[in-house]
């Protein structure tokens, strides 16, 4: 588990500093990671729906093999919030605009892919409290029973220790070209991807 808290410095998405139009808001988030073995894939997202509804926390699952970091899902949870903050959301859930900022895209379906499905697998929960999030309609989120009710789904263990290149490189189509133009190399170039989703709006 990782309790990620949004750092000092540029706005998220805005890598020069560029200043926003509204104050963006940061929502506490923390970080369950682990395996899981997903046999009935229904049955794991119904216990993810526990979970936000038993704690009021926005909670998403995602394939840890697809993340680069705990600043990909920190930065797209930013962004996420503002977004609903400004009413310029895509997705009338939260979980989802969440997902859509990690994905770097606005297609819901293709998205999806982002998040978990059955086998065996690295996994990590990330559960948000957007109850200052202006526009979310949540409560506050008792984070800590989320990140516990979380633990319960997957077996324990560190999701984003490394990072698959070539899943990562598969899912957001990263080119050699695009990798040789990056100074930061595929972290950023994901970075990148999820900050351009807010421009593009």
């Amino acid at each position: 588990m990782t309790d990620d808290r949004p750092s000092a410095g540029s706005p998220a998405g805005f890598p020069d500093g560029s200043p926003t139009d509204l104050p963006s808001p940061d929502p506490p988030l923390r970080l369950v990671e682990g395996t899981a073995s997903i046999d009935d894939l229904d049955g794991f997202l119904d216990g993810i729906d526990r979970i936000e509804a038993d704690t009021g926390a926005v909670v998403q699952a995602f394939d840890a093999n697809r993340v680069v970091d705990a600043d990909h899902l920190r930065r797209a949870t930013r962004l996420a919030a503002r977004a609903i903050a400004r009413d310029e959301a895509v997705a009338r859930d939260p979980a989802v605009e969440v997902l859509l900022y990690a994905a770097g895209r606005r297609q819901i379906d293709r998205a999806l892919e982002l998040g978990v499905s059955t086998g065996d697998g690295p996994v990590v929960v990330a559960a948000a409290d957007f109850g200052d999030v202006s526009g979310a309609d949540r409560p506050s989120a008792d984070l800590d029973a989320a990140v516990t009710a979380g633990e319960g789904l997957l077996t324990s263990g560190s999701a984003l220790s490394g990072v698959d290149e070539r899943a990562v490189r598969e899912y957001y189509g990263v080119t050699d070209r695009e990798l040789a133009a990056t100074a930061g190399g595929l972290t950023d170039a994901v970075r990148e991807r999820v900050a351009l989703l807010d421009v593009e709006k």
